[in-house]
C-alpha cells in the first residue's frame, strides 16, 4: 500500500513534534507493508529531497510564509501526481494551505487526518478559515487525536466525533542511542546535584517563566535542556531572579540527553496552554521509567502523565503548586520510584511506534479502495 502524507514542513528542514510524529507513522507503518512519501515545503528543495530511513521525503518550493502557513505554487503540480500514485493520502491538521490543495487537487483517494492541535496562537484569523476547515475535515474519511483528552476537550473534534478515533503518539526505544561512560561522565560534571530534568524546544507555551518562578521555593537543581525562541528572556529572567538553582545546558546530542534522563531524579513539564498538545518529551520520560510533572490544560498532557499514577499533574501557570510538586518528587523517593515503574509500564503498552503503527495500519487498510465521501 501507498501512503502520501502531506504537512508544511518535515526533515531535514524541520526536527519538530509533528515531524518526528510523521517519521515514526512512516517507519511504524512500514513493518505492516506501507511505502511512505512524505511531501512538504522547503527552501532548498533539491537538496533536501531524499529517502530518510524506510520512506522518501519529497520537497515543493516554499515561496512565503503568512501567519505561520507555508505556501507553496509547486506544491499543487507535485501533490497532484503523488496522490494520483498513493492509494491514500494522510494529513496532518493544521495548516490552511493543505486545505486549499486538497479541494484544487480534485483527487477521490481515500483521506485520514492526524488532528495535532487546534489552532491557538493564531485564533485572531480563527474566524475566516473556520468555513473552510470545517469543510475539509467534513470531507476526509477519517480523524486521528493523538489523545481521549484532546478528543474531549477541542470544540472542533466533538464536531466531528463519529468518523474519529484514537491513536497516540508513539516513540520506538531503539531509535534512540544508549549514553555511554563518557555521556553519563559529562552528565555528572555538569550537574553534581539532585536535579530534576526538563528538555524541549523553548518555546512561549512551555511555561519556563513558572518554572524558574517556582525555582526559589525548591531543594534541588532545575536543569534545562534545549534552546529556542523565548531562550534569551528566560535566562534574563533566572538571572534578575538569581536562580542559582537553575542550570541551562542549551541543546544537547541525544545520547547526552538520554544521560541526563537515566541520571535525573524526574521530569519536569510545566506547558501552560494548548498549544502543548500532548508532548513527546513526556513519552520519553515514561519510556526512560521517571516520574513526572505536568499541568492540567485539557490536552494529551495528562493522557501521558496520569495525576497520582505516573506523576503530578497541577494547575497551570502555578508557580507554588509547581515548587510544591518538585519538592515532592525529591523528598519522597519511594513514591517516585513507584511513579516512575508505572510510566514505564504504560509506556510499554500504550506508547510503543509499534503500537502506533499497528494502529494506522488497520485504519489504512479499512479505508483502502474508498473514494473519498462514499
Amino acid at each position: 500500500m501507498k501512503v502520501l502524507h502531506f504537512f508544511k514542513t518535515y526533515w531535514p528542514d524541520t526536527f519538530g513534534g509533528v515531524e518526528r510524529t510523521i517519521h515514526a507513522i512512516a517507519e511504524s507503518t512500514a513493518r505492516h507493508g506501507v511505502e511512505t512519501q512524505v511531501l512538504s515545503l522547503s527552501g532548498k528543495p533539491e537538496e533536501n529531497t531524499r529517502r530518510l530511513d524506510e520512506h522518501m521525503a519529497v520537497k515543493a518550493r516554499l515561496d512565503f510564509e503568512l501567519a505561520s502557513t507555508g505556501f507553496s505554487r509547486e506544491a499543487f503540480r507535485k501533490f497532484r501526481v503523488l496522490a494520483a500514485e498513493a492509494d491514500l493520502v494522510h494529513y496532518h491538521f493544521p495548516w490552511p494551505f493543505m486545505d486549499i490543495v486538497h479541494f484544487q487537487s480534485g483527487h477521490s483517494k481515500p483521506a485520514i487526518v492526524t488532528y495535532h492541535s487546534d489552532i491557538v496562537k493564531q485564533r485572531l484569523i480563527l474566524p475566516f478559515y473556520r468555513p473552510l476547515m470545517m469543510r475539509f475535515l467534513a470531507d476526509v474519511d477519517a480523524i486521528v487525536a493523538t489523545s481521549p483528552n484532546y478528543l474531549e476537550s477541542s470544540p472542533v473534534l466533538r464536531a466531528f466525533k463519529a468518523k474519529s478515533k484514537v491513536i497516540p503518539i508513539g516513540i520506538d526505544e531503539t531509535a534512540y542511542p544508549t549514553a555511554s561512560e563518557a555521556d553519563d561522565a559529562w552528565c555528572r560534571s555538569a550537574v553534581t546535584v539532585p536535579f530534576v530534568l526538563f528538555v524541549g524546544v523553548l518555546r512561549y507555551y512551555k511555561g519556563l517563566d513558572v518554572l524558574v518562578h517556582a525555582a526559589s521555593k525548591t531543594r534541588c537543581k532545575i536543569v534545562i535542556a534545549g534552546s529556542g525562541p523565548v531562550e534569551r528572556e528566560i535566562k534574563q529572567q533566572a538571572a534578575s531572579l538569581r536562580c542559582d538553582n537553575v542550570l541551562f545546558l542549551g541543546e544537547v546530542t541525544e545520547s547526552r540527553k538520554m544521560a541526563l534522563l537515566r541520571n535525573s531524579h524526574g521530569f519536569v513539564f510545566p506547558s501552560n496552554q494548548r498549544s502543548e498538545a500532548y508532548g513527546l518529551s513526556l513519552v520519553e520520560a515514561a519510556m526512560c521509567g521517571k516520574p513526572m510533572i505536568s499541568c492540567e490544560i485539557g490536552t494529551g498532557t495528562s493522557f501521558v502523565n496520569r495525576v497520582g499514577q505516573t506523576g503530578l499533574v497541577i494547575p497551570p501557570s502555578d508557580p507554588a503548586a509547581l515548587a510544591q510538586a518538585l519538592n515532592r518528587l525529591v523528598d519522597s523517593p519511594g513514591e517516585a520510584a513507584s511513579w516512575g515503574r508505572a510510566a514505564r509500564e504504560r509506556y510499554v503498552r500504550l506508547f510503543t511506534a509499534e503500537r502506533m503503527g499497528r494502529s494506522y495500519a488497520d485504519v489504512y487498510r479499512q479505508l483502502k479502495g474508498r473514494h473519498r465521501g462514499a
